[in-house]
């Protein structure tokens, strides 16, 4: 199995194959709107820009695992991201990422790599849907080892 033999549901409420992002480089996070880790909307979003066009997608996956620290609708947290950080990346659904109620993509994504321990943890799965590595949530999207990583999974 592998990441693109998974579905997902869109922020809204529609189901996205995650099949349609074969042969890309995807960077996946759980997001918050009222974490501390927040303002990384913002490079996410910078990041997402910069390299689409190289074959990156982001994917946003709201949570209120951590902290109840997102507790809005799908429709007050994709409101949130796009007045408050111009989010154009693909918004999923809100999800469990751990425990009894985590959903079939954390699953995945935590099989290999562990659970998230808070928001804006990230995981980069590579073209082929393995994935390639996990970054804690102080990992900011400037990172240099980030940044290396991406990079490399792209050239692969």
């Amino acid at each position: 199995m592998s990441f693109h033999d998974l579905t997902a549901e869109t922020i809204d409420r529609q189901p996205q194959p995650l099949g349609a992002y074969k042969g890309q480089v995807l960077l996946v996070v759980n997001t918050a709107s009222e974490c501390g880790f927040t303002p990384q909307y913002e490079g996410l979003e910078q990041l997402w820009r910069a390299y689409q066009g190289k074959g990156l997608t982001v994917l946003g996956f709201p949570s209120n695992d951590f902290g109840a620290q997102e507790p809005g609708t799908e429709a007050e947290i994709k409101s949130f991201c796009s007045t408050k950080f111009h989010v154009t990346f693909p918004m999923f659904a809100k999800v469990g990422t751990k425990g009894p109620g985590q959903s079939p993509v954390y699953k995945f994504l935590a099989a290999k790599h562990g659970e998230p321990k808070w928001n804006f943890h990230k995981y980069l799965v590579g073209k082929n849907g393995e994935v390639v590595r996990a970054f804690p949530s102080n990992v900011e999207l400037g990172d240099p080892e980030l940044r290396a990583a991406i990079d490399a999974a792209l050239a692969a």
